[in-house]
């Protein structure tokens, strides 16, 4: 079974995605260790919360450098929710730097009539990299569960996986590129599709 070190910066969701990924077949650490993240076969950040603190969290864990250092050896990396707009250069939820690894930046979403913010709830993906490996054999337009009101917006559009439309605001819902893939929708919460999810990036994890 692969080992996945899932992030601990005091930021969410750590336990029931930890579940998730266990469920479908992977070894869970939830750390904050150098050494076992650089031990690990993949390396997956959830979160839940604001951009600021969490930088500020990895700062203080000096969690930044290992985290690159994975993505650059190539392990497979996956980041949920706060854990995509992590890894853009800033937001503007906040002033601090993100962590760059992603050219591009976090928005907000803009109010218009009888749109809902946060963004909550089920909704339609519609794939923009339809044969990348997270998606495989997953259906047209699966539904998925999502709780934000940010959103990124990748200086290359290219890096884009995965769109959702909310009220008349179309945005990136998912991005890959390379050994890296992140989603703003919670699998963990997002019944047999999301497992499905997790699962293929298990497999991913196998097929390195």
């Amino acid at each position: 079974m692969p080992s996945i070190a899932l992030i601990d910066y005091d930021m969410g969701n750590l336990h029931s995605a930890a579940k998730g990924l266990e469920k479908v077949g992977a070894t869970t650490t939830i750390t904050d260790s150098a050494k076992v993240i650089t031990d690990a076969d993949a390396v997956v950040i959830p979160g839940d919360g604001a951009f600021d603190p969490a930088i500020k969290h990895l700062q203080a864990r000096d969690l930044i450098d290992p985290i690159k250092s994975a993505i650059a050896q190539g392990k497979p990396f996956l980041g949920i929710c706060l854990g995509l707009q992590v890894l853009f250069d800033s937001s503007e939820e906040g002033i601090e730097t993100g962590l760059g690894i992603i050219p591009g930046t976090v928005r907000q979403f803009y109010p218009e009539p009888n749109l809902t913010i946060p963004h909550m709830g089920w909704n339609n993906l519609e794939f923009t990299q339809p044969n990348h490996p997270l998606w495989r054999e997953l259906p047209t337009n699966p539904m998925v569960y999502f709780v934000h009101s940010y959103y990124v917006v990748p200086n290359d559009p290219q890096v884009s996986s995965a769109m959702v439309t909310h009220g008349s605001q179309r945005v990136t819902s998912a991005i890959a590129q390379d050994n890296i893939m992140a989603v703003q929708f919670h699998p963990e919460k997002s019944s047999h599709i999301g497992l499905k999810i997790l699962s293929n990036f298990v497999r991913l994890i196998d097929e390195s």
